[in-house]
């Protein structure tokens, strides 16, 4: 599976920690940077290429998912699910790990890098990329519904408050 991964200087470090742990499981890493530390580098455009990637991938039919991290997760969560076709999940623990992937077929992976161990990190991210979607239609509905939305502003059927 190809892994891309965006960060800012707070998770400059732990990328190479984790690029190294997937290209030894056998995935092919795309690091989208930063590639030096820089105190005051901003995170959106790192991500959000990374989020690019995911997507043209998925696209083009190529396997293939994120991780974003940063301080806290937060931001970079929200600059991947800036995306069209991006679904960034904040994961930070085994559980949100899990049902990122099984019920909202989460295509990126944010984690706070300043809020674990790596080998937290490391165990959550290996969740998720192992773990498949549900396919349940319930999950998927739902997950159409965003699709659309994001796409048109509508939901249909259904009444959206502008």
């Amino acid at each position: 599976m190809r892994i891309h991964l965006g960060t800012d200087h707070a998770g400059l470090e732990f990328t190479k920690t984790l690029a190294q742990h997937l290209t030894e499981a056998g995935h092919e890493v795309v690091d989208h940077g930063p590639t030096e530390y820089d105190a005051l580098d901003d995170y959106p455009s790192f991500c959000i290429n990374a989020a690019h990637a995911v997507v043209q991938d998925q696209r083009a039919g190529v396997e293939a998912l994120g991780v974003v991290f940063g301080g806290s997760g937060n931001g970079e969560q929200i600059a991947a699910n800036k995306v069209e076709g991006i679904r960034a999940a904040l994961v930070w623990n085994e559980s949100t790990a899990l049902l990122a992937r099984q019920h909202n077929d989460a295509n990126v992976i944010s984690i706070g890098a300043r809020q674990h161990t790596e080998d937290e990190a490391i165990h959550f991210v290996d969740l998720f990329v192992a773990e498949p979607f549900s396919g349940e239609e319930r999950h998927a509905r739902r997950i159409a519904q965003l699709a659309e939305y994001e796409t048109t502003g509508h939901i249909a059927g259904r009444q959206i408050d502008e």
